[in-house]
């Protein structure tokens, strides 16, 4: 029925496949009122087949854009692979990003004509900008409570949306089969927002022929089955998310997981169990700040077991990751470790039954990635940015160097420019920024991707991240050092939510520190030290004193270039909404350099 280039060469010709393959298999799950929700592949295929009728009903056509804002459930799922099967353009909105003029700027650039919203919330952000957005035709949410007392004529509820597809399916109209022989690999698959560290984000234009693959790497390093469980908790407008979810899951037909909500998101993994997970460093620093948080309310017997033996574990593991013989006694220790308490602590993470566990989008802290290693779970690290799909590098299950992001993908190319910027060439590499030549001409050169970051290839071709190009600080004798590396190092700390390492053309290094507000309040709490607000909280000599005490530990192994000479605590949360981190919680470090100038001057003053 479809041409075999499709078939081979696209997503829809991979998701067609599973449709006719895994017909009655489990596709996806999604958490509703307590009960996991079962849908087939057979299921998923009439979904998306409505969508793509109501869609075309609506007057769109191949190449016009849809956007979305939503938390991760199965309508997203049939949105987005129903618009690549109309060749309609689907791109995300981070579902938490409350600033208006941004959305608007999204909105308007991409040219969006249809909006999917999950709930009031987000139908109030559409609502309140729509009327500068000419080219917006209908705004559809999914939650209709509340929402269903609007009266807004641009307003259509997605039970009504797919009743219009539904009514075109019944005919058993033909258009749908005729469409899908018209996707070409070359044919733009989906639209992903730059994580706009620097400037407003960028639509990446990224291929049918980029996503698969991404799925063709992947695969070929750690296959996947059917029978593998993933869990969709992270925004649905992130590309380490979409390319795992959507693209991914495609390929091999992996059951997709969706939480309750995102509150509910940890405790639905406990009882999923995953195969598979895809996370930026944030969720694992999550999940280590809990167990630190649990173990300092244990008793004091159970803190020292859990500490000697994290100890022994940590040092066992080192050694066989590093390939170094273990003694009778290492392996004794370490399997008695695993039974007193680290086989409970997988479990306690949802990690039992844990296959690949990758970390992305950001640098993982050496410390961190230990404590995981020491309790029997290796995370691997995948090293690429939205222009080239969420990946470029990524390292091998048998050979993990903490120091290293691995070598490139089956594929990928990666070189290194005589200033140091990481290049980057391969069918991954994305198409261009949508309606934005020169800035497509800036970073794509020769058929080369400039990453904006530096790094190197060591002697075993693995690669080295290092920072951002325009992030790496020299200090005023000529010594270079990264700021996310120290930054990393202090984070590490169940204490310290986010800091900014200073000291570029200064003679040492200063720190503006966010202390973690639980984990710090909780502190003062225990010595009966009474506080208000966060402002308050930070203010407190102990709490000064407590931050001092970290700082000393993470000086410990830091080279002396890197050594924090001063800090200082910040008396606000950093956040999306103040402009200091994007929405996928990256710092925009020019941004809070200079929103901070007083606060770092006064690191380098009497």
């Amino acid at each position: 029925m479809y041409p075999k280039e499709t078939l081979a060469s696209t997503l829809i010709g991979l998701f067609m496949k599973n449709v006719s393959g895994l017909f009655n298999e489990i596709a996806l799950r999604h958490k509703k009122y307590g009960i996991w929700q079962e849908i087939t592949w057979g299921e998923y295929y009439k979904k998306v087949k409505t969508v793509f009728y109501a869609l075309t009903e609506l007057g769109l056509k191949p190449q016009d854009k849809v956007a979305f804002l939503s938390d991760n459930r199965p309508e997203w799922m049939y949105w987005e692979v129903g618009a690549m099967c109309a060749r309609v353009i689907p791109f995300g909105i981070y579902a938490d990003n409350t600033n208006l003029d941004e959305i608007h700027y999204l909105m308007n650039f991409s040219e969006a004509k249809l909006v999917l919203c999950e709930d009031q919330e987000q139908v109030d952000k559409i609502i309140s900008i729509k009327k500068k957005l000419p080219l917006l035709k209908r705004i559809i949410f999914i939650e209709e409570k509340e929402v269903i007392e609007y009266t807004d004529p641009l307003l259509i509820s997605y039970r009504e949306f797919m009743n219009i597809g539904t009514i075109l399916l019944n005919r058993k109209s033909d258009y749908f089969e005729k469409m899908l022989k018209e996707i070409n690999k070359q044919d733009i698959a989906m639209f992903s927002l730059t994580s706009g560290t620097t400037a407003k984000p960028k639509l990446a234009m990224l291929s049918h022929d980029n996503l698969v693959c991404l799925t063709d790497i992947y695969e070929e390093i750690d296959p996947t089955d059917k029978d593998f469980d993933f869990i969709s908790f992270l925004p649905t407008a992130w590309i380490g998310e979409r390319m795992t979810s959507v693209a991914r899951s495609l390929r091999t037909g992996f059951r997709i997981n969706f939480p309750e909500s995102p509150e509910t998101a940890l405790r639905d993994m406990r009882e999923i169990g995953p195969s598979l997970i895809f996370s930026p460093p944030r969720l694992w620093q999550q999940m280590y700040t809990d167990i630190e948080i649990k173990i300092a309310d244990s008793t004091i017997l159970k803190r020292l077991i859990y500490k000697q033996c994290l100890k022994f574990a940590t040092k066992i593991a080192s050694k066989a990751n590093d390939k170094l013989a273990l003694s009778i006694w290492d392996r004794f220790f370490y399997a008695f470790a695993d039974v007193i308490i680290l086989r409970k602590l997988r479990d306690h993470l949802g990690l039992s039954r844990i296959i690949y566990l990758y970390t992305g989008g950001a640098a993982i802290g050496t410390d961190l990635f230990l404590f995981f290693l020491a309790i029997g779970v290796k995370i691997k690290q995948a090293y690429g940015l939205t222009e080239s799909g969420a990946i470029a590098a990524i390292q091998r299950s048998d050979d993990i160097r903490l120091e290293t992001v691995g070598p490139p993908g089956p594929g990928v190319t990666i070189k290194i420019s005589d200033e140091g910027e990481i290049l980057i060439k391969g069918r991954n590499v994305f198409r261009g920024y949508f309606n934005q030549p020169n800035e497509t001409k800036k970073v794509l050169k020769e058929g080369w991707l400039y990453s904006g970051d530096k790094g190197y290839l060591d002697e075993n071709n693995h690669l080295v991240m290092i920072d951002r190009f325009g992030d790496v600080m020299v200090l005023s004798d000529g010594r270079e050092f990264s700021p996310q590396f120290i930054e990393n190092k202090l984070k590490f700390s169940i204490y310290i939510t986010e800091c900014i390492i200073v000291g570029n053309g200064k003679d040492y290094v200063g720190a503006l520190i966010q202390v973690n507000m639980d984990t710090v309040g909780k502190f003062l709490e225990d010595q009966g030290i009474v506080y208000t607000t966060y402002t308050d909280l930070a203010r407190k000599k102990q709490v000064f004193d407590l931050i001092e005490k970290e700082v000393d530990l993470a000086n410990q192994s830091l080279p002396d270039v890197a050594k924090i000479k001063r800090f200082s605590l910040l008396e606000k949360e950093l956040d999306a909404e103040g402009g200091e981190l994007t929405q996928s919680k990256k710092m925009r470090r020019a941004f809070v350099m200079e929103k901070y100038k007083k606060e770092i001057d006064r690191l380098y003053g009497d």
